[in-house]
């Protein structure tokens, strides 16, 4: 089997079986491009089923040079497994060369996060006489209150949103819908946004159930709320670099710190795993940590 349509059809594999988005099927196919890239600069060009476990490791060395840092190192080869793992379920391999290799090891970095204050800071910061001031608060009230990725923002419909009962419907990674209970600044802002200036938008046919819309009536890009952010950020002085994960990890990290329930953390993230939502339990105890040095008379 040749590159290209290994590649094509691990991409369909992903898409029909795997339902992975659109972003995360590209992450996927740059990953084994950068094998196939490798492969394509050997003496002697191998095609995927030819790949052996000291060709991957040659290639991890590879990528190492380049100057590749460990977790996006780690990233790739995890494409790599679940690349070699389809080959196998699909026939094409009888035995998978990544099943032994092993993923850099790499250290667990603690998320950036904003305190109460600064996330007061950035908000008051907006323009509310402006309409995208209005959906911008919406937005940022909603990414702290609910806690939710950039992409289940942009995708958040208004069907999906239960404002009397304090909850949204939200669709996460995996085509996966969970229930996340949103606080009042975020539902009082939401029915700003929606009832007193989305209402005068025009829309586009086709993006009519989407909440946040953009001048032309379409659904916002991620960019644009990156964009924001970084402004926003700018505006008030903040240092910190930060992004709309920001606002997710502060509404983890605070609910955290508040004494909640991680397996409820968990639930309103969305985390399969547990222990990716642990991570807060670490950065709850790195400020707990600061806060001993900074007003204990022995430290």
């Amino acid at each position: 089997m040749d590159w290209r349509s290994a590649i094509k059809g691990f991409q369909a594999y992903l898409k029909l079986e795997k339902s992975l988005s659109d972003n995360s099927i590209q992450a996927y196919s740059r990953d084994i491009e950068k094998l196939y890239q490798y492969s394509d600069s050997q003496p002697v060009k191998l095609k995927p089923e030819l790949i052996t476990l000291t060709n991957l490791r040659g290639f991890i060395n590879w990528i190492n040079e380049l100057g590749m840092i460990p977790s996006s190192q780690a990233r790739i080869l995890s494409g790599i497994k679940a690349f070699y793992k389809y080959l196998l379920m699909e026939d094409v391999i009888k035995a998978d060369p990544s099943e032994l290799l092993e993923s850099p090891k790499i250290r667990r970095k603690l998320p950036d996060t904003l305190s109460y204050e600064e996330i007061n800071k950035i908000i008051a910061a907006l323009d509310l006489s402006k309409p995208e001031g209005m959906r911008n608060k919406a937005i940022l009230e909603t990414l702290y209150g609910s806690g939710l990725r950039v992409s289940e923002l942009t995708e958040l419909k208004l069907s999906n949103l239960y404002l009397d009962i304090e909850f949204i419907k939200v669709t996460g990674k995996g085509n996966k819908e969970r229930l996340v209970p949103i606080g009042s600044e975020a539902i009082k802002a939401l029915k700003l946004w929606i009832e007193n200036v989305r209402v005068h938008n025009p829309i586009k046919k086709g993006e009519e159930d989407y909440v946040f819309l953009n001048r032309r009536g379409t659904r916002l890009s991620r960019q644009i709320i990156f964009l924001t952010i970084k402004d926003l950020a700018e505006i008030v002085g903040l240092k910190k670099k930060i992004s709309p994960h920001t606002f997710r990890h502060s509404f983890a990290t605070h609910l955290v710190e508040g004494g909640a329930d991680l397996r409820a953390v968990q639930e309103m993230l969305g985390h399969e795993s547990i222990t990716t939502t642990e991570i807060y339990t670490h950065l709850d105890r790195e400020y707990l940590k600061s806060t001993i040095n900074q007003f204990h008379p022995r430290s």
